[in-house]
């Protein structure tokens, strides 16, 4: 079955709207036609059964048939944070592949060596809902940023879970983020940029509350680093189940 992406819908809806980007997939590049059946999701943990009732490219209209929960299929809450990358290809491949194996929140966040200080959010949101749907989930992450290194602590100073910070610096005592990580908690995991990040960051991150970590012995690139983090907190509370 065919899944779009509707953030208008909600539960006891009978009609809907698709926006104007998937309105034209569904019938200009799909050429679905009246009458023919559709998933679609308010990227808020519900799928919704549809019937296209009017195929218009621009603006295609939805009979609603049913409606069913859809939740994220992980327990904890996960927030990636990076720096952003200096190419973009590369932020944005992250994005779709934190998206594909299941996060919450993606924040960018400019550090002092950061090569790259300005993002566009926009971009990333639209990759965020494609691979939503190519993966076939029911909630879209939430895609923030970019916003200053110390302006995030302070926003993670009063949020619950367990909080990492993985750079490259070994002359540091560091733990491996497999054997610090307590299955079930919340998480945040903080990657900086190509450049690492500065002494300063690193002590303010611990100042505020972060565990420093180490993904393994291999020196990854910044969007692995993230990636890895985000896939191990995965693969040990699958363990748990």
């Amino acid at each position: 079955m065919i899944r779009f992406y509707c953030p208008d819908l909600e539960p006891g809806m009978r009609q809907a709207r698709l926006p104007e980007s998937d309105s034209q997939h569904c019938v200009r590049v799909l050429r679905m036609n009246e009458g023919d059946e559709l998933e679609a999701t308010d990227g808020r943990g519900h799928i919704y059964s549809c019937r296209l009732a009017v195929a218009h490219p621009k603006r295609a209209e939805l009979e609603i048939t049913d409606c069913r929960e859809q939740p994220k299929v992980w327990a904890p809450r996960i927030t990636v944070a990076v720096a952003p990358t200096k190419h973009l290809d590369r932020m944005e491949w992250l994005v779709e592949k934190l998206v594909e194996i299941g996060v919450d929140r993606i924040v960018a966040v400019r550090c002092r060596r950061s090569e790259r200080k300005e993002l566009k959010t926009e971009r990333l949101e639209k990759i965020a809902v494609s691979a939503m749907k190519q993966s076939l989930k029911a909630v879209l992450p939430e895609v923030t940023g970019p916003m200053a290194l110390d302006e995030f602590l302070r926003e993670c100073g009063s949020e619950p879970g367990q909080k990492f910070i993985g750079y490259c610096d070994s002359a540091t005592e560091r733990v491996l983020l497999a054997k610090a990580y307590e299955p079930g908690s919340d998480v945040t995991i903080l990657v900086g940029p190509e450049g690492d990040f500065t002494p300063e960051e690193v002590d303010a991150a611990l100042k505020a509350g972060f565990l420093a970590v180490t993904m393994g012995d291999n020196r990854l690139r910044t969007e692995t680093a993230a990636l890895v983090g985000a896939d191990t907190v995965h693969i040990i509370n699958q363990r748990m189940l």
